[in-house]
């Protein structure tokens, strides 16, 4: 069975976000769905991958570039690369 679609928000809801060139996220890694929303100015990211050897942050990193409609090249985690909390850079 193919997994379901990322629930995705509206990509200026999360460029409205956006502090300069960086986004603050609240990860929960090992959720049983991929999802992104925006509660109380908060992006709060879901992502199926454990966090083991960097399969969560990849699948952040993977799922804030498709739902910002950019290069996943383009981001990158420069805070919190253990953490819940992350900032993630987004490159020009």
């Amino acid at each position: 069975m193919p997994r379901p679609k990322a629930d995705l928000p509206d990509p200026a809801a999360l460029w409205d976000l956006v502090a300069g060139d960086q986004l603050r996220l609240r990860v929960t890694p090992g959720a049983r769905t991929e999802a992104i929303s925006v509660e109380e100015g908060r992006v709060l990211v879901k992502v199926r991958a454990k966090p083991s050897d960097g399969a969560a942050n990849t699948a952040v990193v993977k799922l804030v570039a498709r739902a910002l409609g950019v290069a996943t090249s383009r981001c990158r985690i420069v805070r919190g690369a253990t953490s819940r909390e992350k900032v993630l850079q987004l490159d020009p």
